[in-house]
């Protein structure tokens, strides 16, 4: 699915995963840099809920529907390859449960 977006900001971006894992890959990246998950304070609840409006209208605008998921790696062994906290908007094959 190659739907054109646009999401840019002064809060985020979103870009297309350059290694994407489902036809539908996008990154919801916070311009505020936080390395990880688990440095996400108090202070950032108004930031993280905004991304989470991001991510469903640009789920909306690519025509996603109820088939898409949202994931957040965390550090090495969650898969976390990049230090600034990101969310993977993925849609268009079949996810399996658990996740992994």
């Amino acid at each position: 699915m190659h739907t054109q977006f646009s999401v840019q900001d002064e809060l985020c971006l979103a870009i297309r995963d350059i290694k994407p894992q489902a036809p539908t890959h996008v990154l919801l990246i916070p311009r505020k840099v936080i390395s990880t998950h688990a440095d996400i304070t108090a202070a950032d609840s108004e930031l993280i809920g905004y991304l989470h409006v991001v991510a469903v209208k640009l789920a909306q605008q690519l025509k996603l529907e109820d088939r898409y998921r949202i994931v957040i790696n965390y550090k090495d062994g969650g898969r976390q390859v990049v230090p600034h906290l990101h969310f993977h908007l993925l849609c268009g094959r079949s996810f399996a449960w658990p996740p992994g």
